[in-house]
């Protein structure tokens, strides 16, 4: 059976361009377009700046780390140990986290920093937990009794979706010495 030029042609359109009119069809009919958000914390997050918290003081460990902020309840300690242990289980994203814990009378854990409310604000509670951006927008909202699979899961999703930089800027502690180089010396014979 011999095939013509031109349906072989044909054939060879319609294979690149069905992608593109199934596309179309998905977002202008809404078909096969999942409607469910996979986030497992609050989204609708309205508070401020974690800069602007009234706490004492808030710290990261770098500027473009994320930031879990819990703050700590009645449970302290479990909380403490609970947030220390998702941090350990990112693994080698780890160092992209930082902890903050406000409240709790324990000494911090590694890699946590602790914070007091200077005023506790109406909008918090024992045992809630936030995710904050590297710019300090709290991007998710947990309450106490979240499954701590669920944050990690979540945490490890913003990961994903915002990669690290594969080359961070050098600050001024770490830029290389300029070396001048040495002046040749002559020798007259």
């Amino acid at each position: 059976m011999i095939v013509s030029a031109r349906v072989k042609l044909l054939a060879l359109m319609a294979i690149f361009a069905l992608p593109m009119v199934v596309a179309w069809a998905m977002v202008t009919l809404q078909w096969g377009i999942p409607e469910g958000r996979t986030a497992h914390g609050n989204l609708d997050v309205e508070l401020p700046m974690l800069g602007e918290w009234p706490i004492d003081q808030f710290h990261k460990e770098d500027a473009s780390d994320w930031v879990i902020v819990y703050d700590c309840g009645q449970q302290c300690t479990e909380d403490a140990d609970r947030w220390w242990r998702l941090h350990r289980a990112l693994g080698r994203e780890a160092h992209r986290l930082s902890r903050v814990r406000i409240g709790g009378d324990g000494d911090a854990l590694p890699g946590e920093h602790v914070a007091h409310w200077q005023q506790q604000p109406d909008w918090t509670t024992d045992g809630r937990v936030w995710i904050g951006d590297p710019e300090g927008m709290v991007m998710l909202e947990y309450p106490s009794n979240i499954e701590t699979a669920l944050v990690l899961d979540d945490i490890e999703k913003l990961f994903k979706m915002n990669p690290e930089p594969e080359f961070s800027p050098l600050d001024e502690s770490s830029r290389a010495l300029s070396v001048e180089p040495a002046e040749e010396t002559r020798h007259e014979s």
